[in-house]
């Protein structure tokens, strides 16, 4: 049944079984109480299998460990495909080893254009980007931000967007006649 969101992580592990996680950023975040401050802790989890699909999630917990095992829970519950090809212009070899047309994501300040690149170029990226594309399988990429891109949480989220935007966009090649 196609197009049934999964709601629960252990799926996401039956599904795809070599999922690997990283974790983005830590941060210690608090509220203002009438009784002083509660502080929490905010984890970002990337995770993928370096073969076309990537999750990104976040949580929020006392102790760090705990947080990031929800982000890592999130994250398996936000997986997505990503569509990859040999979008440049300079290559056109054919195998899927970066993204097929220039995709942009933006979430908050933060906007993100990824451009392919011809085979053997790299990810000319930042290390945030760097992680969440590894874990995509996209090894050839160029990119471009604009905005607050210090923000690690928005920036992490803008690569993702742009990710989800592989499958949503269609290209002349998906057209019937």
């Amino acid at each position: 049944m196609a197009g049934l969101k999964i709601r629960e992580a252990q799926i996401a592990d039956a599904l795809i079984p070599d999922l690997q996680e990283e974790v983005i950023n830590i941060n210690l975040v608090q509220k203002q109480t009438d009784a002083g401050e509660k502080s929490r802790f905010r984890a970002v989890v990337a995770v993928g299998n370096r073969d076309g699909y990537i999750g990104l999630g976040s949580g929020k917990a006392r102790q760090v460990r705990n947080a990031i095992e929800k982000a890592a829970t999130d994250a398996r519950l936000n997986i997505v495909p990503v569509r990859r090809g040999c979008g440049s212009w300079e290559c056109g070899c054919g195998r899927p080893h970066s993204i097929p047309f220039q995709v942009e994501g933006k979430t908050g300040g933060v906007r993100v254009v990824f451009v392919p690149g011809p085979r053997g170029l790299g990810l000319v990226v930042s290390e945030v980007s760097k992680v969440i594309l590894g874990l995509a399988g996209i090894k050839d990429c160029w990119t471009r931000s604009f905005g607050s891109t210090r923000t690690i949480p928005s920036f992490a989220y803008a690569v993702f967007d742009a990710l989800k935007e592989t499958y949503s966009l269609i290209t002349p090649s998906d057209w019937v006649r």
